[in-house]
């Protein structure tokens, strides 16, 4: 089942075959238009004697319409403390009350709060507005009227046009992770996903290499190969390289990405239960994440060079499956024995982390759906953040924070170790059952990354929700495209010095 491209960062797929803009238009006014339908301002500047009599509470995410002039429509925005995230939730209140072709104007920034930066408010509202329209639509009949059109109040003209640009960039960069999230794996398939990938790089200036199975096992990529063996369509690995203005000279810092691509978890023949398979398109949200953030570099002029690699697979069960108590040897020469064949996401991610660690990168950071005791220790909105060296994850842990998609940082303990020890290979891929889960799993992935600074994000939880809620939307949720642009944007190589023990 093949529908065709699927969007990209600025349009999204339509079921007659056809696409659509999901572009938002923000514009920077310094004044509210004669014209504007809407006019969004903080509850603080609205008409308190009549909010108080509605009983509104100055909340962020809350809004109420309150009396305007004649033909228009005022509403009023809770704020809350006028923290950057009650922003975005604000936003997203704006993208749930107001809808179709005509204007919204608002004068949020009136809000701002004194000390902070106003591009971060920026960035935040625009979020939420872009991030709380989104609905995935491609298989509806009909399509949801979306918010088109918002005129922004402040001071500045072209630099606060610049700042909603660069917003808006970003936001669209989490719909299209939350496109491929949630596109059924029927359709997105391995080689649809890099399909995918092609079809961006070629749209912003990437350079891209996919290979196919036969090439997978000609460069001992054999932990990849064996989770994809199982499935009738065949794994690819993804290969993305941004290069900054000016080349890649000695004095450029190289940051490398890895996202898990796990199109489809059936978990092989160590099945998942049927209620546990459900949500299984979603195994490829760090795949999706790292194309999201990959997708934005140029239109941002990163300083960084920032290579990419995604193994893509599914996990199926067939007759070449993988069985339990197979070996197979990953990229750098490390045996492991496949005890379970549902901890594959750490085999493929074996085999792309020990490339890239080849090109000795100043840093990498993986992004997985990797655990279900991440989930169980953290929930499904704060990241579990684990790593080698302490000055790299504290960056990835700032980029995570300033990006509203907070990530927690994690031991490594070496006293668990030995519970990968495998009796007939180096390693063995699961550790003991109902332990420490999430850490074994970082462990294990220690293993691969040949002493590089390196952070691992498992964000089986953030990567997906049951419900909407504000600008979180039931679904795919984008989590990690922000982290990974604001990490990239603003990426300091570190020191060996910094290595944890």
């Amino acid at each position: 089942m093949d529908h065709g491209p699927l969007a990209g960062a600025l349009v999204i797929a339509d079921p007659g075959g056809g696409r659509v803009s999901r572009r938002i238009d923000f514009r920077a006014v310094d004044r509210v238009p004669a014209g504007a339908a809407t006019v969004a301002v903080p509850a603080r500047q609205a008409d308190q004697d009549f909010l108080d009599a509605v009983g509104f509470e100055d909340k962020a995410g809350r809004v109420q319409a309150i009396a305007g002039d004649a033909g228009r429509v005022t509403l009023a925005l809770g704020l809350g403390a006028a923290q950057l995230d009650d922003f975005r939730q604000a936003g997203a209140a704006l993208a749930g009350v107001a809808r179709g072709p005509s204007e919204v104007a608002t004068t949020a920034l009136a809000a701002l709060p004194r000390g902070q930066r106003r591009a971060e408010v920026v960035r935040a509202f625009v979020e939420g507005v872009v991030l709380g329209s989104y609905r995935y639509s491609a298989y509806k009949a009909v399509d949801h009227r979306q918010l088109a059109s918002v005129a922004v109040v402040g001071k500045g003209g072209r630099r606060l046009q610049a700042e909603l640009d660069r917003a808006v960039v970003v936001a669209e960069a989490v719909c299209w992770a939350r496109d491929l999230v949630n596109e059924p794996a029927n359709s997105l398939s391995p080689a649809r996903l890099a399909d995918e990938a092609v079809e961006m790089a070629g749209r912003v200036g990437l350079a891209v290499e996919v290979w196919d199975e036969v090439a997978i096992v000609d460069q001992r990529l054999d932990a990849l190969a064996a989770v994809g063996q199982g499935s009738s369509r065949p794994p690819r690995l993804i290969r993305l390289t941004y290069e900054p203005a000016g080349g890649a000279g000695s004095d450029v810092a190289t940051i490398a990405l890895v996202g898990k691509g796990i199109t489809f978890d059936s978990g092989g023949l160590s099945i998942k239960p049927a209620d546990a398979m459900m949500t299984m398109k979603t195994d490829m949200s760090g795949a999706a994440a790292v194309l999201g953030a990959m997708s934005v570099l140029s239109a941002l002029k990163v300083a960084a060079r920032v290579v990419a690699v995604v193994p893509a697979a599914e996990n199926m069960v067939g007759a070449d499956s993988t069985r339990p108590g197979d070996v197979v040897r990953a990229r750098n020469g490390t045996s492991i024995e496949i005890l379970n064949t549902d901890a594959e996401g750490r085999l493929v991610l074996a085999d792309a982390l020990a490339l890239v660690a080849e090109e000795r990168p100043d840093a990498v950071v993986d992004v997985a759906t990797l655990t279900g005791a991440q989930r169980v220790a953290l929930g499904n909105r704060i990241a579990g953040l684990m790593g080698n060296h302490e000055g790299f994850v504290n960056q990835v842990a700032q980029a995570a924070c300033r990006a509203g998609e907070p990530a927690w940082p994690m031991p490594l303990p070496v006293t668990y170790r030995p519970q990968l020890d495998s009796a007939v290979a180096d390693l063995r891929n699961i550790g003991e059952a109902g332990q420490a889960g999430m850490l074994i799993a970082g462990l294990f992935l220690q293993e691969f990354v040949g002493g590089r600074p390196w952070a691992h994000l498992d964000i089986a939880g953030p990567a997906r929700s049951s419900a909407d809620d504000g600008y979180i939307r039931k679904g795919g949720t984008g989590w990690g495209v922000r982290t990974l642009v604001e990490l990239v944007s603003t990426f300091t190589p570190t020191s060996a010095a910094t290595r944890r023990s």
